[in-house]
């Protein structure tokens, strides 16, 4: 069996998580040696597969990415299996505290109920409270609910997007440097030197009621011209910015 080749300091550590989407992807690995996206996915219900084994990697349980073929679709997917217990990130069990009701309409008045990287306004029941520096980076000493400053409100897509940029960092896989993620864009939107520790630079815009049909406008430019839509609307500004 799986379990048996587990290393006693990792099962040590998953005994002691009792978070239901996490547990869920630790008792998959114990059995069964590893768990894919895909499985994730058609198992669990989980449409966002790196969020739940990022769970596991919250309790300071250290996870192995890897590329596979998937056995249904013959397609590339992902699969995660228990890392070196030597990169265990200790003082992590019981992973992220869930903010309260109070925390949140804080950050939706200091905010005005917008996503930090779009700058678009919805509803506060869209916007979630995500830090600024990944948990994995700094841990919840540096995000108590003290620090409004060390949050911000992302729709689940900006959350989504953040995460997986994360995930690609070397800096978060590796240095785990606090300083350097304060530094990105995915931290700090309106203020950064790099994203993902790569010197790029980003803006994400939204069209909305009316705007449409001008974004409609630019699609029909990009497909005449067999192009993105991002390089018709740098082609434009370039001409614009002379």
């Amino acid at each position: 069996m799986p379990s048996r080749t587990v290393d006693p300091r990792i099962l040590a550590l998953c005994e002691k998580v009792t978070a239901k989407r996490p547990r869920t992807v630790i008792d998959h690995i114990i059995e069964y040696g590893s768990v894919t996206t895909e499985e994730l996915q058609s198992l669990y219900g989980y449409d966002h597969p790196p969020r739940a084994a990022r769970d596991v990697r919250e309790q300071g349980i250290p996870l192995v990415t890897e590329t596979v073929t998937s056995p249904k679709t013959g397609r590339k997917i992902g699969s995660y299996r228990f890392d070196d217990p030597d990169k265990i990130v200790h003082g992590r069990i019981g992973g992220r505290k869930a903010f309260s009701k109070r925390f949140k309409d804080a950050l939706i008045e200091r905010y005005d109920s917008r996503d930090a990287i779009t700058g678009e306004r919805y509803e506060p029941r869209y916007l979630q409270i995500d830090h600024r520096v990944p948990y994995e980076v700094a841990g919840e000493e540096a995000h108590g609910e003290d620090r409004p400053d060390a949050h911000m409100m992302l729709t689940a897509s900006s959350q989504r997007a953040k995460s997986w940029s994360c995930e690609q960092c070397s800096n978060w896989r590796h240095a785990r440097d606090a300083k350097t993620c304060g530094s990105c864009f995915w931290a700090f939107p309106d203020d950064y030197s790099h994203i993902a520790g790569e010197q790029v630079r980003r803006v994400d815009i939204e069209w909305r009621g009316l705007e449409v049909e001008t974004f409609e406008r630019i699609r029909d430019k990009a497909e005449k011209s067999d192009t993105t839509i991002a390089a018709v609307i740098k082609k434009l500004l370039a001409r614009v910015l002379g």
